[in-house]
């Protein structure tokens, strides 16, 4: 999936794919990557859109849908 960089203490980039409704996203503290699945595009406009993404993200993602540790290492 291709992630763009965002403006973020806390995010390095986010990528989304609509037709499967998975969010991607990758850390700054570690550069882990993350999916979160069922991710609606209504919530996906509503989280780049937000003033801040990380408080979105703790608020309104983290915990509320599955996810997947994406290994990222070759």
């Amino acid at each position: 999936m291709h992630r763009h960089k965002v403006q973020s203490s806390a995010l390095q980039s986010i990528g989304y794919d609509a037709k499967t409704q998975v969010l991607e996203l990758e850390f700054r503290d570690n550069s882990s990557v993350w999916q979160y699945f069922g991710i609606r595009p209504s919530t996906y406009k509503k989280f780049i859109s937000a003033e801040s993404l990380g408080n979105y993200f703790t608020k309104r993602i983290k915990g509320r849908y599955p996810e997947l540790k994406i290994d990222i290492s070759n």
